[in-house]
């Protein structure tokens, strides 16, 4: 989910702004911003499930939201968060 939402982050930032912005071209938000922002609310409500049904680290929860708030974010934080989890196995 975090890959899907980290995507969908970035083709607005990068493919859909742009194309709002310099092409005049406001659909392109429209909908993707839409599909963005369902990605947003289930990536959101899976981390909460995720963490309390798992043992994760305490910053696990902050992280993944902050994480979600920057470009590229949900991909570092399931990066290092894969790596934690490895390690305590």
């Amino acid at each position: 989910m975090g890959y899907l939402e980290g995507s969908s982050f970035l083709l607005l930032l990068f493919v859909a702004m742009p194309l709002k912005y310099m092409l005049g071209m406001p659909e392109a938000v429209k909908y993707v911003g839409m599909a963005h922002g369902v990605l947003f609310i289930a990536y959101i409500l899976l981390l909460f499930t995720v963490v309390s049904k798992i043992k994760t680290p305490l910053w696990a929860m902050p992280a993944g939201v902050i994480g979600s708030l920057l470009p590229f974010g949900p991909f570092v934080f399931d990066h290092v968060l894969k790596k934690q989890l490895r390690h305590q196995l």
